[in-house]
């Protein structure tokens, strides 16, 4: 992912978030050094990732894919990337939050091998106030 890339992922974001991220909160991932990523078709972007690595850790921050390529195995190509490279950079476990309410990418998760590890109360924002989060697990080694 590249600033140039940023006008695509926002448009994806501002149509599966009721609460998007803003440019600015990606070009800061994209300044500070974290491993953002876009996947292409046809010099189109249909998914991205931001994983973060440090200390043995890594954190998978956003993994979005566009409405119109849903339900058709790209989210699980690009977190299985995101496992990969997760482990380049020496992580020995990835995390993530999720909603509570979205109930597909935790079933991906846990598909993936990724475990249910706690739970963040009002997390995200959301229509009617906020929204919890589970937080999920994932061992590399």
């Amino acid at each position: 992912m590249t600033d140039s890339d940023l006008t695509a992922v926002m448009l994806i974001e501002e149509q599966i978030y009721p609460h998007p991220w803003s440019r600015k909160i990606f070009h800061d991932c994209l300044r500070t050094g974290y491993e953002c990523r876009v996947y292409e078709a046809s010099h189109s972007v249909l998914a991205y990732s931001v994983m973060s690595a440090a200390a043995g850790e890594a954190h998978l921050l956003n993994l979005s894919v566009h409405p119109q390529q849903q339900g058709k195995g790209l989210g699980r190509f690009v977190l299985q990337r995101v496992i990969r490279q997760a482990r380049e950079q020496s992580a020995d476990t990835l995390f993530l939050e999720v909603r509570i309410s979205n109930h597909i990418a935790c079933r991906l998760y846990e598909s993936e091998g990724f475990n249910e590890i706690g739970q963040r109360f009002g997390y995200y924002p959301a229509k009617n106030g906020r929204e919890d989060a589970l937080v999920f697990a994932r061992p590399l080694l």
